[in-house]
């Protein structure tokens, strides 16, 4: 079933504009989830926002954003000063420039969204700026406001549709040659090397959402419904990892290409 519609607004090309509607392309609707109870009532048990020093709680119209300036000093901000930080941003998605679609790595990729023509009026504006995206290999960068929060987003076109990405502010992403400058070079073996890639071509298949599947949310189900039925659940043992170093390399790569028993 088709999410509802979260956001409704306008795509802006120049002096192209159309209606548009945006829904999360993420769900996590069917994750089990648990509420914290009390063990000797059987009662779920409530969240509140307590004063750190007072110790009494505080009620929802006392709450408000604030910024640090010093030791228990604080800048403190209204919502309503928040929401006018970013009012352009608000209800239009204006594409600013485009980028090569190769050029944008993955690492700054957030939050996916599907974006929509809003009512047959805009379709064929909307037709018009993905189609050209497609044919110039390009994608667009703009800001929004979602989430409370002006962001970059990133347009791709796919299929009849956009997907709108959040994108990573630039001071998120940590620098990977702070990680990866110290690795040695290693040369490895042209023997060594083909057998690692026909490991890897005997294991490549299409991509598919069933490679992705969460094993735990199954286990949970399985052991919900045995906690109903009032059945004590089974164990699981899983073989524990060894604690071996390995001592060839071309011996282990042999070893994985044998057929699995």
């Amino acid at each position: 079933m088709a999410q509802r519609t979260f956001w409704k607004g306008y795509l802006k090309l120049s002096l192209v504009t159309c209606p548009v509607a945006m829904t999360p392309a993420r769900s996590e609707s069917e994750k089990v989830r648990f509420h914290t109870l009390n063990r000797k009532t059987g009662h779920r048990i409530q969240s509140r926002f307590v004063d750190a020093v007072t110790g009494k709680p505080v009620a929802d119209s006392d709450e408000v954003k604030g910024y640090p300036k010093g030791d228990d000093d604080y800048v403190m901000l209204e919502d309503d000063e928040l929401d006018a930080v970013a009012l352009e941003s608000t209800r239009t998605i204006d594409i600013e420039l485009f980028a090569p679609r190769s050029s944008v790595g993955w690492i700054w990729y957030d939050t996916p969204h599907y974006l929509v023509p809003d009512g047959k009026i805009g379709d064929e504006a909307f037709s018009v700026i993905r189609e050209a995206m497609k044919a110039t290999r390009t994608v667009g960068i703009s800001r929004v406001v979602l989430y409370r929060r002006e962001r970059a987003v990133l347009l791709e076109p796919r299929d009849r549709g956009i997907v709108l990405w959040t994108l990573r502010y630039g001071d998120e992403v940590r620098d990977e040659k702070d990680y990866f400058a110290d690795i040695r070079k290693a040369k490895s073996e042209p023997d060594m090397r083909a057998l690692m890639e026909k490991l890897i071509t005997s294991r490549t298949k299409d991509w598919s959402p069933e490679l992705a599947q969460d094993p735990v949310q199954d286990e949970l189900l399985d052991l919900i419904k045995a906690k109903q039925k009032g059945r004590k659940p089974a164990r699981k043992t899983k073989p524990a990892a060894s604690e071996g170093n390995v001592i060839s390399i071309m011996d282990a790569l042999k070893r994985s290409l044998e057929p699995r028993k």
